[in-house]
Order: C-alpha cells, then sequence, then structure tokens
C-alpha cells in the first residue's frame, strides 16, 4: 500500500525537519481533495483532482492510492465519471494514511 523505500528516500533528500512538514502538507491537500471528490460534477473536473491526488500519492509512496487514481483519471478522462470508485479511493487514502502515521520510518 506504501512504497516505504521511497518516503525514506524522500527523508533523505529533504531532511527530518522538511520531511515532517512535507508529510503535513500533504495530508492537509489530499484531505481535502479527497473530502472534494464527491462534490465534482463533471468528469473533467474529476479527473483534473485524481491527477492532482495521484501526483501527490507518488510524492510520497501511497503507492495503491496512486494506481487507483490512476485508473480513475483515465475514466474521467474518458468521460465516465461513474466508473470512479470514490469510497475505495476514500478506503484506501484512510488506510495509507493511518500506516503512515503509526509505522512513518525512523529518521537516519
Amino acid at each position: 500500500m506504501i512504497d516505504w523505500d521511497r518516503l525514506r528516500d524522500l527523508r533523505e533528500e529533504v531532511g527530518d525537519e522538511s520531511f515532517a512538514e512535507v508529510v503535513v502538507l500533504f495530508i492537509d491537500e489530499v484531505d481535502a481533495a479527497i473530502d472534494e471528490l464527491s462534490s465534482l460534477d463533471d468528469a473533467a473536473a474529476l479527473a483534473r483532482e485524481l491527477h492532482f491526488i495521484k501526483g501527490s500519492a507518488l510524492n510520497l509512496g501511497f503507492s495503491r492510492l496512486a494506481d487507483l487514481c490512476a485508473h480513475g483519471e483515465q475514466k474521467a478522462a474518458e468521460g465516465d465519471k461513474t466508473a470512479v470508485d470514490i469510497d475505495s479511493l476514500r478506503n484506501v487514502y484512510a488506510e495509507s494514511r493511518r500506516q503512515l502515521l503509526a509505522q512513518m520510518p525512523p529518521a537516519g
């Protein structure tokens, strides 16, 4: 669900203090984006929001979420908004978020 190697690499790249800031920013932004998914009326807006979440997820190693977003983004870009399983996206994000906060790789 989470690519822990990606998280360790990111932490090494930015340092511990910046890494903590990145995690907080990621959670704040993706929480808001996930909450907004159900309210998006058109498929193009949904595709854009899924693209944003996918990019954020890839940066922080949320690989399963990124995969679901990529699939949903493709379906929404094709105009098939109903093929996007928003509940699954929410559930995978919630579980990934829980795992990240519980098992964040230690510094060093």
